[in-house]
């Protein structure tokens, strides 16, 4: 399980998350101010942060940022009572993983950092995919930015073919839902005006990231009632 830091101010709430995340089998660490989350950073390694925006001494904003200079790849997972569409933008602007708005159901909290966790043990996070780094013919994925690489080669990625490759490869191996992809899309930026993507539009996206693996040894299969599995062709 994961070493997590909740960055709150609101002392229930800050208790509340930390007996819940614990439950769940996590290590906590809190803190009620940026100051301390910033000290709590530097003398430890987290896997990931819940991060209220309205902090005293140093803004959520503000020590997202820093974050971000410090720890590029850390997942952080955003609490906020603001909640329009450009308070949004500029969290995930900010650098943040995820965003969800007060109040909010903690079962969804837990759902929405057990999915930004999984997406986090990409390569380029310093996790371990043995499949991906051994049979992939050299594909790169880049944790933060909708980028691939083929060898030396760059791979042509819209936001949301990025958002599937990386939690089916974070997930190699493993039966990936429907739900668990559309979930992603929706801390995913969206692609020009598109809005939500309805899930009968999900095998389109499938389809066109099969064609752009096609010079590797991965293979995306639809396994019927369940999901997609990304495996390597060579155990197919």
């Amino acid at each position: 399980m994961a070493h997590l830091l909740i960055v709150e101010d609101d002392e229930l709430l800050r208790d509340g998350l930390q007996t819940q995340l614990e439950q769940a089998g996590h290590t906590v660490a809190t803190a009620q101010d940026g100051e301390i989350a910033l000290s709590l950073l530097d003398e430890q390694r987290f896997d990931g942060v819940v991060l209220d925006i309205g902090l005293p001494k140093i803004d959520g904003m503000t020590l997202l940022t820093l974050i971000r200079k410090r720890l590029l790849a850390l997942p952080v997972l955003l609490l906020t009572a603001r909640d329009s569409v450009q308070d949004r933008i500029d969290g995930f602007n900010a650098g943040a993983d995820d965003y969800l708005t007060k109040p909010f159901n903690q079962h969804e909290l837990l759902a929405r950092l057990t999915g930004m966790l999984r997406r986090s043990k990409l390569p380029a996070f310093g996790g371990s995919l043995e499949m991906a780094a051994s049979q992939a013919k050299n594909l790169r994925v880049d944790a933060n930015l909708p980028l691939a690489w083929i060898g030396d080669e760059s791979l042509e990625l819209t936001q949301r073919e990025w958002a599937l490759l990386s939690l089916l490869i974070s997930n190699a191996g493993q039966v990936v839902s429907r739900e668990d992809v559309l979930t992603a899309w929706q801390s995913t930026p969206l692609e020009g005006n598109s809005g939500v993507v309805a899930s009968n539009a999900l095998e389109v996206y499938v389809h066109r990231l099969r064609r752009k693996l096609s010079e590797t040894d991965l293979v995306i299969r639809n396994v019927r009632g369940l999901g997609y599995l990304l495996e390597s062709s060579s155990n197919t």
